[in-house]
């Protein structure tokens, strides 16, 4: 099969034929028609995120159709249309997985990552991390639900009952979630970084209620705000914007170091979190909720052997909504 192969972090992706991968009992084999493109495949490739599987084939907002199953899969059959997302397998028995937070597992591996990815004609993956897709969603317009959107959706609960959200960084995962915040009647605030006039229209288009620079102050205080932007300058920013008892969310995997700020913007209850990888039942209801908004997604489309060039847009700032490799 053709796959982009990375074979050392901080060098583009090489286009090589490889074996098509092998299974064990419990996975599936999937042919691949669409992998979105995703800032973490930016942190794995420029060494952000250490130790990744070398060589790698990237990528984990796969969809594709099963077209072989380990003789102990019960939840999928042939040809049925799945997600693959970037949590690829637990291990059922830590601590964290027995406590319900497999999110956290000890033993975890991570598509496209720990894992080969999808960034390939075919691709195996665990059927208990192989979600179906509701049709409606064309491959490509699905692609990126399976880490912008259910990593959006996982951020987005941890905020509670805040009806004012402020989102700083406008790109794939915020572009999707606007759309989840509307249904459930709440205003969005849109920050782009300085200058993004493009951006920003785009927020607007999509029902932002305002929409500025990162370094602004929105017009109103926040009751929330969520972090997509991997910049921890904006940590302090964001607390500023937030009321008493507010909740800022980082929901990068990575972000740079975030500067000291005094004790008093994080006072009066404010709360500061993070969100870690994601888990099945994050999968179940982003799917149910998506379809009744429904969730649409903005896409710019790119060929296989064009990985590197959307890489590229998404290291500059350049693609509105998400980029996804067409198989």
């Amino acid at each position: 099969m053709r796959a982009m192969i990375l074979t050392q972090q901080k060098t583009p992706l090489e286009l090589k034929d490889i074996p098509i991968p092998s299974i064990n009992s419990y996975q599936v084999l999937v042919k691949v028609r669409a992998c979105a493109v995703c800032r973490t495949d930016l942190h794995v490739i420029d060494g952000d995120l250490l130790n990744p599987k070398l060589p790698l084939v990237p990528g984990h907002e796969i969809i594709g159709e099963v077209v072989k199953a380990g003789d102990r899969v019960k939840l999928l059959k042939l040809g049925d249309r799945v997600g693959i997302p970037w949590l690829g397998f637990t291990c059922g028995t830590c601590a964290y997985c027995r406590g319900g937070k497999e999110n956290l597992c000890e033993n975890a591996l991570f598509t496209g990552y720990t894992l080969d990815g999808g960034y390939a004609e075919y691709v195996a993956a665990d059927e208990r991390y192989s979600f179906p897709i509701p049709e409606g969603y064309p491959d490509i317009q699905a692609a990126p639900l399976l880490c912008a959107g259910l990593i959006g959706f996982r951020s987005l609960r941890m905020t509670g009952k805040s009806k004012r959200i402020g989102m700083y960084g406008f790109g794939a995962a915020a572009h999707i979630l606007i759309q989840i915040a509307h249904y459930k009647g709440m205003e969005v605030f849109a920050f782009t970084k300085p200058g993004d006039q493009k951006g920003q229209d785009f927020a607007l288009g999509l029902g932002a209620k305002w929409a500025g620079d990162s370094l602004s102050a929105p017009p109103m205080p926040l009751g929330a705000a969520i972090i997509f932007a991997p910049v921890g300058d904006l940590v302090p920013l964001a607390l500023q914007a937030v009321v008493p008892g507010g909740i800022v969310v980082c929901a990068g995997i990575h972000m740079s170091d975030i500067p000291s700020f005094p004790y008093k913007i994080l006072w009066e209850e404010r709360v500061l979190r993070s969100v870690a990888n994601l888990n099945r039942r994050d999968g179940q209801e982003f799917f149910d909720i998506a379809l009744k908004v429904p969730v649409r997604t903005e896409v710019m489309e790119y060929p296989l052997s064009d990985a590197n060039k959307a890489l590229s847009a998404l290291r500059e700032g350049t693609v509105n909504g998400a980029a996804v490799l067409v198989i």
